[in-house]
This record gives structure tokens, sequence and C-alpha cells, in this order.
């Protein structure tokens, strides 16, 4: 099986009602442009991936630079087998250092293949269907303490027990907001405090010290990786790492600085499904709970999260995001109910593009 050609889409993904995102650092979203990539064999295989940056301020990563890094790597994959997925790697890398979310949605769409061409489900690749119902976690993003709370009582309603309170909108606002937050918070729920690196460092040891009585997670509260480590050894609350864990190098470091209780394994992040897997099995090694999420994405991109959780045994699993958008661009695209996210088990990732929303390539490679 080889490579015949891949084409390039373009969808811009509407961020409405509780999408509404609004990072620390004054970064607002309202949409998001995302980058959709097909793989098509001379076997009559074609898979399908994603990737989509949160915008240009949030990781090291844009969407042009998606589109104009998959031109670079087009040419050096034409001809070769995706279902050997380890030496594709190999070729993206030598080719194009760093940048590992332009690989990930070529990454995602070889697993794609695979999993067509041996007539299995994702999950039964990447480690075994080791859970069957997902725990979904929502974001509150910043507004009022009004809205923050209606937000979190309509995400209850949908079953939701797991919120994530964006942090980062000023020292007295931030410990005003979320001491609001947790007085919502019910028996059997949790409350993860994430400030996306937005705080600096004098700032997340006051508000730290300021909700010291609260049960609650913290969740990188600074950019650099130092910094979050001070953090961290002046409060007793569990600690994740989201932002500055990109690589397996990264991950065993902070496991050996003991700087987390639990790690965020973004796709997109660590430059696709297969460094995710690794790093995924290595956590499983190590006794480490995940959560595992890309940086963002539509149904391509959620059904490649929700296998990747499928693979994790269910006391390590934390949670994962559901809908990431209101747009649908696949039919097929894993199930919520109650709190709770399934992926199909239909052969790779499960879903069928809906071509009327993908529209005309942008780029197409080779023949």
């Amino acid at each position: 099986m080889k490579i015949e050609k891949i084409s390039v889409y373009q969808v811009d993904l509407p961020l409405e009602g509780l999408f509404d995102v609004r990072f620390s650092g004054g970064r607002t979203l309202k949409t998001v442009d995302s980058t959709i990539v097909a793989l098509e064999t001379d076997q009559g295989i074609t898979g399908w991936g994603e990737t989509c940056p949160a915008g240009p301020a949030y990781l090291p990563a844009f969407a042009l630079g998606a589109r104009a890094g998959i031109a670079e790597l087009a040419p050096h994959l034409i001809g070769h087998d995706p279902r050997q997925i380890n030496h594709i790697n190999r070729i993206m890398d030598q080719f194009l250092l760093g940048h590992p979310y332009v690989k990930s949605a070529l990454d995602m769409a070889c697993w794609d293949i695979l999993g067509k061409a041996l007539e299995e489900p994702l999950c039964h690749l990447l480690g075994g269907r080791l859970n069957e119902d997902l725990p979904l976690l929502e974001p509150i993003f910043f507004g009022t303490v009004e809205k923050m709370i209606a937000d979190i009582e309509s995400h209850r309603q949908r079953g939701i027990r797991s919120f994530q309170i964006k942090g980062g909108s000023g020292v007295e606002n931030d410990i005003e907001r979320l001491r609001a937050a947790h007085a919502m918070i019910q028996p059997g729920e949790k409350m993860t405090v994430d400030a996306n690196g937005g705080w600096r460092l004098h700032e997340a040891i006051r508000v730290v010290r300021a909700l010291k009585d609260l049960d609650i997670y913290v969740e990188q509260p600074c950019r650099a990786y130092e910094d979050c480590l001070k953090v961290r050894r002046l409060t007793d609350h569990p600690f994740i790492l989201d932002e500055s864990m990109d690589s397996l190098r990264s991950l065993l470091r902070a496991y050996q600085d003991d700087a987390m209780e639990a790690v965020v394994i973004k796709l997109a992040k660590v430059g696709g499904l297969s460094k995710a897997r690794l790093i995924k099995d290595v956590c499983v090694e190590l006794g480490l709970p995940m959560r595992i999420e890309d940086s963002w994405g539509s149904d391509f991109a959620v059904c490649a999260t929700a296998n990747l959780a499928h693979a994790i045994p269910a006391d390590l699993m934390l949670a994962t995001y559901g809908d990431m958008t209101t747009l649908k661009t696949a039919d097929g695209a894993p199930q919520r109910s109650g709190g709770y996210l399934k992926a199909s088990t239909k052969p790779g990732l499960g879903v069928a593009p809906r071509m009327a929303v993908l529209g005309d390539p942008l780029a197409v490679y080779g023949h």
C-alpha cells in the first residue's frame, strides 16, 4: 500500500454559546482555523486527520504554519506505506525539525488508514478498549460570577461532574471567581483551576495561598515549567501540568522533579497519536493519571482523542473533552451521554467526512 495523494482542507470552526473562549492574557477566540487532511492510497483506502491550533498565542503553533508545514512534508510522504507509521514519523522528523502540530494531522490520517486496513477501531491498536465510558471535563471561561455560575449549572444539567475554571483575569478577580465557583461544587464533583500558563509567578503564589482551604486541582499556573515547579512546591494542592508537557522528555523530567500528580496529553502538542501513545504508555507504567485532549478541533480530533482515551485504564483516565465547536465536519463522531463520551467501534477513526462542509481542497499533492 502506498500514499498516492494528499489533500488539504481548511474549515473555520465557530465557537458559540458555551464555547465563548476567553483565556488568560486577553486571549479571546470567536472561531478557530482548522486544517483537515485526506491521505489517499493506491488500494482505495483514505485516511483523515486534523490539526487545529487554538489561535497563534496559545501554543507555538498557528494555522497557516500547519498548512505550510504540510506543503513541505507531503512530497516526501507520497509513495510510502502509511501503515508503517513509525517510518512515516521518521520521514517527517527528518524533513521538518520541530513543528509537532504540523505532523499530527498526517500521523492521525495514517492511523485511520491502518485501522481501516485491519478493520479495527483505533483504540484496539492503541492499547485496547480498556474503559467504555469516558468522563467529560468542561471549561468555564472568563465572565461575570453570575455567568460562570450559570455555565456550571448548564453543564451540570448535561451530566458534567468535572469543571475547569479558567484563571488569569487578575489576582483579586480570580480569587473571587474561584471561591464562588467552588461554593457551587457538589459532592462527587471535581474542580480544576487552570490559568493556561497565564499567571506570573508572584500572581500564582498569591492565588494558591488564598485558595489553600479549597479542595481543588491546580493546572499549569505559569508558562515556564520552572515557575510551575516553584508554585507546586509551595502548595499541597494536587498539580496538573499541561502546556509545558510537550514531549516524553519533558514528562520524564517532571516526573523526576515530582512536579505533578497528573498530566494532560494533547495530540498536536506532542506530534500526533504515535507520540501521544508512547507518552500514554509511559504514564500507565508510572501510574500517572491523564487527561486526553487536542489543542482544538472538530469531529476528527474528538474521534482521535476518544480512541486514545479508551486505551487508558479507567483508574488512570481523568477526563477528556467532547464537542469543541458547533460545526459538524464528519458523521459518526463519539456520542456523549450523561457526562460521558463513547467512541464508535467502526474501523479507524470511525467517521465519514461531510464533504459539503469541507468544500474543495486548498491544496493537493500527488495524483
